[in-house]
């Protein structure tokens, strides 16, 4: 099933004219920086292990691990915000993410069931939001594209929400 022409005009904005993926915004960096801050905690805990097995300087070795593993997570929350990527298309939406280990998530129109605009603290200071699109079947059931700009994820709801109507409707 495809998308009504009215919803293909309306989703054009949405789309840059080459037909490409869109970016997120640059005002989500930041957001993806602190969801990476877990794996600076990661990289540390085996320096602090190996500092009480072998009777290193705990402070240094600890602190020197900690630095390390702040700067791979800052460096893997900006690479994971320049590696996400999303498409709207006539078929259904389309997310990319990672480089290196690239997943792309495809969601056909007509499997939308419902849509979700979820928003916290953090992202309504930055004026961004996260869609959540639940599709019919059983694995992997909702998609979440977080910290969309706002204006995008309600236009992307509101695109998407018109195929539901248009598919309740025939």
């Amino acid at each position: 099933m495809s998308l009504p022409s009215d919803a293909i005009d309306a989703a054009a904005p949405l789309a840059p004219a080459d037909g490409g993926w869109q970016m997120l915004p640059a005002r989500a960096r930041p957001l993806f920086v602190l969801g990476a801050l877990p794996l600076a905690l990661a990289v540390a805990a085996p320096a602090f292990a190996l500092s009480a097995l072998f009777d290193l300087p705990r402070l240094l070795l600890v602190g020197l691990a900690l630095l390390a593993g702040l700067a791979f997570a800052v460096g893997f929350g900006l690479r994971s915000h320049r590696y996400a990527r999303w498409r709207l298309d006539a078929q259904g939406l389309a997310i990319r993410r990672g480089r290196s280990w690239l997943r792309e998530t495809r969601v056909p129109l007509n499997r939308v069931q419902h849509l979700d605009l979820k928003q916290g603290p953090l992202q309504r200071a930055r004026d961004l939001a996260t869609l959540v699109v639940y599709t019919a079947g059983t694995r992997h059931s909702a998609v979440h594209l977080p910290n969309l700009d706002a204006e995008d994820a309600r236009r992307l709801r509101d695109v998407l929400g018109e195929q539901i109507d248009h598919d309740d409707d025939a």
